[in-house]
């Protein structure tokens, strides 16, 4: 055994250095499009840890800008990709035309299906965060912009929906008197 050195750790599936980041991509790419350049702002507006995981973010996103670049000057596009899965479930085996509508399920996001309760947390909680990431910026100093005022119309309501709910009243009056 060699005193002195200490073990190599493999840590899996923790790390985000290699894997995708669109969400703070998407971030960065706003944050730019708006005129801000400073890494330190970026980092904390995409929620990154460090400069160096700005700038890794916006490598990749140039690459992938690239990699775009690249499908579109060779001809394929998502009309080709479409019309390929098109040919293939026209003209395949019945093995290929079930694997070719499998993967056109699985592309528009058909493939998984979410309990309601569950999609529902989702957004509650991302409500719940940003609330509380604008109560942290008021209290940092930050100007929020507030959302212009806006009108809502009320929609007619029709007339079959104001006789049932007429006929709800009037059972309601006469259970109670």
């Amino acid at each position: 055994m060699n005193k002195g050195k200490k073990p190599v750790v493999f840590v899996q599936g923790r790390s985000s250095f290699y894997g995708e980041n669109k969400y703070a991509q998407n971030l960065l790419l706003r944050a730019l499009s708006e005129g801000i350049t400073d890494p330190q702002e970026l980092k904390k507006i995409a929620g990154l840890r460090r400069v160096a995981d700005v700038y890794r973010s916006l490598d990749k996103l140039a690459i992938r800008k690239e990699y775009h670049e690249s499908l579109a000057s060779n001809g394929i596009s998502l009309d080709f990709i479409v019309e390929g899965f098109k040919d293939l479930i026209e003209h395949g085996s019945d093995k290929i035309k079930l694997a070719g509508l499998n993967s056109l399920i699985k592309s528009i996001g058909l493939d998984k299906y979410e309990k309601q309760e569950d999609s529902a947390k989702s957004w509650e909680e991302g409500i719940i965060k940003k609330s509380e990431d604008d109560a942290k910026r008021l209290i940092e100093g930050e100007i929020i912009k507030v959302p212009e005022e806006y009108e809502v119309e009320e929609p007619d309501t029709p007339e079959e929906e104001k006789k049932r709910q007429e006929m709800e009243k009037q059972l309601g009056r006469e259970l109670y008197e």
